[in-house]
């Protein structure tokens, strides 16, 4: 990655994207940061973003934060909506950032979404996946739409989410029958590790907290990020 060039941050106001901006920058790294609010705007500049006002959903401000003089090196999405949300940003809030990704010939989009989705149905248990169907049907759709876009993708499905401190136990396998608990700081951790890591192209993976997995799953594999 470039000197030059930057990470396209969606979903960075709050949650799992707060933390992916805090480690980036903590690592020297340029990012810009699409964000609704002018207050969630001052927060991250105060951070050294570079903040870009707009909403996923209007391709206009995608286009507009995405295409400029800068160049993007990857685009990284926690957009999420919740079960009670009319409108929903998982599916078409991504659908614009991959549009506006092939357009600018990103290097890399990882899209973060959640346990659950796609084939990570199986590791859910009823009563959860009943409430959070409407969301995860949406998170699906964007998740393969990113796979047929032929941008170079990682999608990271997370567990269970809790907003305390990193324990560095984060850990990802590609076995979709796995389920658990892990720290948003963890999760940071885990996307940006593979923002630089070509051995996690074009790979679907599950997220968690390798001392916070449920109980009675099948034994399955770590995947080496080193």
């Amino acid at each position: 990655m470039s000197s030059t060039s930057y990470i396209f941050l969606a979903g960075a106001s709050r949650g799992v994207g707060q933390e992916i901006a805090k480690y980036l920058t903590a690592q020297q790294i340029k990012v810009k940061a699409l964000l609704r609010t002018e207050a969630a705007a001052v927060e991250l500049k105060a951070m050294g973003i570079h903040p870009v006002l707009g909403d996923a959903l209007n391709v206009a401000d995608v286009e507009r934060g995405m295409l400029g003089n800068e160049p993007i090196h990857a685009v990284i999405s926690t957009l999420g909506g919740l079960p009670t949300d009319n409108i929903k940003p998982d599916y078409i809030g991504n659908k614009n950032l991959i549009d506006a990704a092939v357009k600018a010939g990103v290097k890399k989009f990882i899209l973060v979404t959640s346990i659950g989705s796609g084939d990570s149905v199986i590791a859910m248990p009823p009563q959860a996946l009943e409430a959070l169907k409407p969301v995860l049907i949406e998170k699906e759709k964007a998740e393969q739409y990113l796979i047929a876009s032929g941008l170079n993708y990682t999608i990271i499905r997370p567990g269970g989410l809790k907003s305390e401190p990193a324990t560095n136990n984060g850990m990802i396998t590609e076995n979709p029958q796995i389920v658990g608990t892990i720290h948003r700081a963890d999760v940071a951790q885990l996307v940006c590790r593979c923002l630089n890591s070509d051995h996690t192209n074009n790979k679907i993976f599950s997220a968690i907290d390798r001392n916070m997995v449920y109980p009675g799953l099948p034994e399955f594999v770590e995947f080496n990020l080193d």
